[in-house]
């Protein structure tokens, strides 16, 4: 059996190996579906395991030579299998939720990435030399920052429920999704510094270099969403074939994410916001059955991409080549590893805790019933505790060429993080359970986000701000109460009066249905 499944497989390089992996990730299919009552069980949690058993079997099949069916590379993750899983969660997002707590989900997935990066750089540069872990260049330490403080959050929102927790459900979805556009974007930005010389004017490059891919990879999507959904409100394509609508969304989408990387701008930002405009306006004006296919589409595509990530990283695991290659001492391995794991704790508690109280303050009104509490933070804390795909794929894309690396260090590195993830995932993601249903006891239903919603301050304010019909005075006035409304309450401020211009100006040209009026 062993001698024909060789002669397959060199009869049928390219066929063998990935009709394999498809039946590996069918096998994860039907094994998430028998643990989906069981939420101690997540599916990246099972893709690692069966990813990992599988690379045992290869690895004996191989006589203990490779552990691996195909070659991972930094390419094909972001690519192929990146897009989808940005863009679907761009498409699926809350975007009232989401919105409402824009300040504070940019304060964790923007402002929290720069403390984070900021710490485990510095920590991994003061302690690896005294553990014996030399080679690193300055350029390498700065992207070790970046690389794990990606988080992924899969594993809490499994357990969180949006209809019990929908405050803190959209926190922890919206940190996550805006925490991968920021460290890849913050990424990108750092092979673009001169190392040589780190100064108070290379910060300042730094952040001017982040704003400037944050701001135009943020326009460039929401151009191709705007420009979707115009597309498919005048030309109509459902009138032929309902599949040309969820092809031109698919295809639109993705020429966006390449466009944005031709241009040297992050791609992950421009399909995620492209996602949000897709699914604010381009949505309504499909056919009512291409609206039932195109979110599950969306998510199946998503879904298979991290599936296909997990696997590999389980069987990655095994890679003898890359034990044998790191020269480090098993000690040193460890001691190098639990640094990293420490860090991560550290970095995250630094900015979860104190931007929490800041947000609470910001947020400090009538209106919002609930804060933040120390339980609350908590929670998001642990959160972002996992590392998964993009600290993998930063991580092969600094540490190796095309999936393959010769350098001792740089396969250290790859092997530190590799632990990492598969630590973080497994570990914390078992005890995410138990934390949550001890901390947040599901009896306990948090309105707070109801309170939000149901309401915004001040909705009986006339718009626009002045009106030529008024007099001076009630222009005076009204501008007036509108400015303290926007120094008190910025977000609603700023939501109430988008959302009026939405539907005035935006949906009429674009798609999608009228909000009802809001109640005085």
């Amino acid at each position: 059996m062993f001698e024909f499944v060789r002669n397959l497989a060199h009869e049928h390089e390219q066929v063998v190996p990935i009709s394999v992996f498809v039946a590996i990730l069918c096998l994860c299919l039907v094994i998430g579906h028998l643990l989906e009552e069981n939420r101690w069980v997540n599916e990246s949690i099972t893709a690692i395991l069966i990813g990992g058993i599988a690379g045992t079997v290869i690895l004996f099949l191989n006589k203990g030579k490779s552990s691996h069916i195909l070659r991972f590379s930094e390419e094909l993750f972001f690519i192929y299998l990146l897009p989808p899983i940005i863009f679907n969660a761009g498409f699926q997002v809350k975007k009232k939720q989401f919105f409402q707590n824009f300040i504070t989900i940019m304060l964790f997935g923007v402002i929290g990435v720069f403390i984070s990066t900021s710490i485990i750089t510095a920590g991994s540069w003061w302690l690896f030399p005294k553990l014996g872990f030399f080679g690193l260049t300055a350029r390498e330490y700065l992207a070790v920052g970046t690389i794990f403080s990606s988080t992924d959050t899969v594993c809490t929102l499994q357990v969180l429920h949006q209809d019990e927790n929908p405050l803190l459900y959209s926190l922890v979805f919206g940190e996550g999704v805006v925490n991968d556009a920021t460290s890849v974007v913050l990424f990108n930005a750092i092979q673009k510094i001169d190392v040589s010389r780190i100064n108070s004017r290379t910060s300042f490059q730094l952040i001017g270099d982040f704003i400037y891919l944050f701001s135009t990879s943020t326009a460039l999507g929401v151009t191709f969403g705007l420009v979707t959904a115009y597309s498919l409100k005048t030309l109509y394509f459902g009138r032929h074939s309902t599949v040309r609508e969820l092809a031109i969304m698919v295809l639109m989408a993705y020429l966006s994410y390449m466009l944005a990387e031709l241009l040297d701008l992050s791609g992950i930002l421009t399909v995620f916001f492209c996602g949000i405009l897709m699914s604010h306006y381009a949505w309504y004006n499909v056919t009512e059955s291409s609206r039932i296919t195109t979110r599950h589409i969306f998510a199946m595509m998503s879904f298979v991409a991290e599936t296909f990530i997990f696997l590999y990283v389980g069987m990655d695991a095994l890679d003898m080549e890359k034990w044998k290659m790191t020269r480090l001492s098993v000690g040193t391995l460890m001691a190098s590893f639990g640094t990293l794991v420490f860090l991560i704790l550290v970095g995250r508690a630094a900015f979860v805790f104190p931007l929490s109280a800041f947000s609470n303050y910001l947020n400090k009104h009538p209106d919002r019933s609930k804060p933040l509490t120390f339980r609350h933070q908590v929670v998001i804390w642990w959160a972002g505790l996992m590392r998964g795909a993009v600290s993998i794929a930063l991580a092969f894309k600094q540490f190796t060429f095309s999936g393959v690396t010769w350098d001792p260090v740089n396969a250290a590195m790859i092997t530190n993080t590799i632990i990492v993830v598969l630590f973080t995932t497994l570990v914390f993601g078992f005890l995410t359970k138990p934390l949550i249903l001890c901390l947040l006891p599901q009896h306990v239903t948090d309105t707070s986000d109801e309170a939000q919603g149901s309401k915004s301050p001040k909705e009986d304010i006339t718009l626009p701000l002045l009106s030529f019909e008024g007099s001076a005075s009630t222009n005076i006035l009204r501008a007036k109460d509108s400015l303290s409304m926007l120094i008190e309450r910025p977000v609603y401020t700023i939501h109430f009066y988008w959302r009026k211009f939405d539907d005035r100006y935006m949906r009429p040209i674009f798609g999608g249905p009228i909000s009802s009026p809001p109640e005085c």
